[in-house]
């Protein structure tokens, strides 16, 4: 499938969500060469299984993820080595959402977690996981880095970092949004560097 895509400015980061039908592979491969180019060379795999471009053309960071039938791909262009990452959750009951917290939390967001009303929860916990697994997709480490490792407050339901720990720090150097995708699907954005603008487009299957 071939795909016209906006122009990508320097200060932007483009989002893409489309359908997902769990069966058919979503075009990110196809939207990924329309932003690279004809002459970009082949994906590789970084240390932890990251998807990336060899340098000089890793300058394009990209990140892609699915829950469910939603799947988002995000681009953006900035120095070597640009660190991007998105990550996507449906809204579903998640009985022992605590547990997890408990397990692989750092001690300050589950006590924060435990603190607020049950109906508070969920919300609560899919802020904060989609917001650290878009910055452990950005950075590379993924899961096995430790979710606990990427630390961050919640002000009005929105995830601010707090304390990173390893190479992912400082928690200053990251800047990490919601994404607004209606009241049944949670995600986050997360990248490396100044602020920027967001632009959200839909991509048909």
């Amino acid at each position: 499938m071939h795909h016209d895509v906006p122009a990508l400015s320097h200060d932007e980061i483009h989002v893409w969500r489309m359908a997902w039908s769990g069966t058919v592979e979503p075009p990110f491969a196809s939207l990924l060469a329309a932003y690279a180019g004809p002459d970009a060379p082949a994906v590789v795999r970084g240390e932890h299984g990251k998807p990336l471009f060899p340098a000089p053309w890793n300058t394009l960071g990209f990140s892609w993820s699915h829950s469910r039938d939603t799947a988002l791909f995000a681009v953006g262009r900035g120095g070597a080595g640009f660190e991007l990452g998105v990550d996507v959750e449906r809204v579903r009951p998640r009985p022992k959402a605590l547990e997890l917290a408990g397990r692989f939390f750092a001690p300050d967001e589950t006590s924060m977690l435990n603190e607020l009303a049950p109906e508070a929860v969920l919300p609560a916990f899919l802020a904060l996981w989609t917001a650290k697994e878009a910055v452990l997709k950005a950075h590379g480490g993924g899961l096995s880095y430790g979710l606990h490792r990427v630390a961050f407050s919640l002000v009005d339901n929105l995830a601010r970092p707090s304390c990173f720990d390893g190479d992912v720090a400082p928690a200053s150097a990251w800047q990490v949004r919601p994404l607004s995708l209606g009241e049944d699907t949670v995600g986050a954005l997360a990248w490396r560097g100044a602020e920027r603008r967001i632009r959200v487009f839909t991509s048909p299957l």
